[in-house]
């Protein structure tokens, strides 16, 4: 790891805090870590600067969620296909993730739609992009924790 990735105890907090809710206030996180508000603009300036952080979003609530269907999806590609395939999932709005990852299948997708028939509809839209040989889908039943 190099420098600019070293956390200390303090710093491993902040992040913590912040990965619960990012809208604490400067004064609160000073607070709650017991640091003047100084040192924690500081650390944040430092995460940002290190690509600790690269920005901050909002997690959608459970309200929301529960009226939603989520699934992860694997794709074997063809050989030579994973970076077109990569670029092509990117313009997919109701996809919120793409991971390369290793193993039998090439990427892993997460991916969100209102209803059944729009799930079904947007594996469709997957399936049949140029380069996909096959996907496998696990719909997410229940979150039972996310950071």
């Amino acid at each position: 790891m190099t420098d600019a990735l070293k956390l200390d105890e303090t710093d491993r907090k902040l992040l913590a805090m912040l990965r619960e809710d990012s809208r604490h206030g400067i004064s609160h996180l000073a607070k709650e870590l017991d640091i003047p508000r100084t040192q924690v603009y500081t650390r944040l300036e430092r995460f940002e600067t290190d690509g600790i952080i690269a920005g901050y979003t909002v997690r959608l609530g459970a309200a929301f969620s529960k009226a939603r269907m989520r699934a992860h999806v694997m794709i074997k590609c063809l050989p030579k296909f994973n970076a077109q395939v990569a670029v092509e999932l990117a313009e997919i709005p109701e996809i919120s993730a793409i991971h390369a990852i290793s193993g039998v299948y090439d990427v892993i997708v997460m991916v969100e739609a209102a209803d059944s028939v729009e799930l079904n509809d947007l594996l469709d839209r997957i399936g049949a992009l140029e380069g996909v040989e096959r996907t496998t889908t696990s719909v997410i039943l229940a979150t039972k924790l996310e950071r």
